[in-house]
């Protein structure tokens, strides 16, 4: 089964590729199109009947977090005829039987190639949420395959790889250790290649380094030893579970309000990415003004990336949504603090 998004690699040519590259192999393709950003539960159902029916013995991945999500649950609910939603989150057991499959990345940013862990809305249940599925048995990992995309879709992905660096970075422990220094390698990295995509959109090298800096990301070596937090994503997945919203550009909102909430709680940690991260000189300043002066540096780079800093300016509209997010959203143990939900629909509120 070769499952894709809204036809954009057929207007790419990936898509006659892939194809051409199967039928030598003598493969029979049965094909999926339509997978949506922000994949629905519905969407998993139908490819799950559709691999049923056909009886598809792979499935193979061209897209994105979103398209390659899709499939990881698919892949579990295609050989089980329990509901998998239920069996996660009633009866609390997980998917050990998968088809394989493989990913094939026209875009970077989610690193959902190096994982089994899908982002999914359930629409019956207002949840949008993290599901487990399968792995990847394989991932391609071409940057010339994401130069089709658009500048928004790539600048945006490129921040969610930089939300997944600094969620588990403020993570536990907070002594110095190498998967943080490897994380604040990997986050320089992006700042530097989104920069540069800005002034040059089709630098493949960048894009080469931003792909690379995704999976990177995702991939388990940020979070050896560390105990990760991803209390942005999780107000955000649920943002999006309401408004349909970009992943990316939700998170550049909510990140420097969130942080203004909880950085005193971890102060040390916060100022040591601004100085190791974003090379604010820590000469005359105190923790509190270095781990403030980061916070700042952050929003002004959202801003120089032309990413939105307020959901008006993502077309979010209706105010009356923020209780039901605040509400809904799981909540984490929290790298600084647990947050209450009022304090989070407070962060909510000022991201307006």
């Amino acid at each position: 089964m070769l499952a894709y998004g809204g036809g954009s690699i057929k207007k790419s040519g990936i898509y006659n590729k892939i194809c051409g590259y199967l039928k030598e192999a003598g493969k029979e393709i049965v094909d999926f199109p339509g997978i949506m950003p922000n994949p629905t539960y519905k969407k998993v159902q139908e490819g799950a009947a559709l691999a049923k029916e056909k009886g598809v013995s792979f499935i193979l991945a061209a897209g994105g977090g979103s398209v390659i999500d899709c499939c990881k649950i698919i892949a579990a609910q295609a050989v089980t005829d329990k509901d998998i939603w239920e069996m996660e989150f009633k009866d609390h057991i997980f998917p050990t039987e998968f088809l394989p499959m493989g990913a094939i990345v026209t875009a970077s940013g989610t690193g959902a190639e190096m994982n089994n862990g899908a982002v999914i809305t359930n629409e019956d249940t207002s949840q949008k949420t993290g599901v487990f599925g399968a792995y990847a048995d394989f991932a391609v990992l071409d940057p010339g395959y994401t130069m089709s995309l658009p500048a928004g879709q790539v600048i945006s992905g490129a921040f969610d790889t930089l939300s997944h660096s600094m969620e588990t970075y403020l993570g536990l422990p907070r002594d110095i250790n190498l998967s943080d220094e490897i994380g604040e390698a990997v986050m320089r990295n992006v700042i530097r290649n989104m920069r540069v995509l800005i002034e040059d959109m089709y630098n493949l090298e960048a894009r080469s380094e931003l792909m690379w800096a995704s999976a990177m990301a995702e991939n388990g070596i940020l979070k050896i030893g560390k105990v990760t937090d991803f209390q942005a994503h999780q107000i955000e997945h649920q943002l999006g579970a309401y408004t349909g919203c970009n992943h990316g550009k939700g998170l550049a909102v909510i990140h420097p309000v969130l942080y203004r909430h909880i950085y005193k709680e971890n102060i040390k940690q916060f100022a040591r990415m601004a100085e190791k991260v974003w090379e604010i000189p820590a000469d005359g300043k105190t923790q509190e003004e270095l781990a403030e002066a980061g916070i700042k540096a952050l929003e002004e780079f959202i801003r120089e990336m032309g990413l939105p800093h307020t959901f008006t300016e993502m077309g979010i509209t209706d105010k009356s949504i923020l209780k039901k997010v605040a509400g809904t959203c799981n909540l984490t143990a929290g790298c600084c603090k647990k947050l209450s939900r009022e304090e989070i629909l407070e962060i909510l509120e000022e991201c307006f």
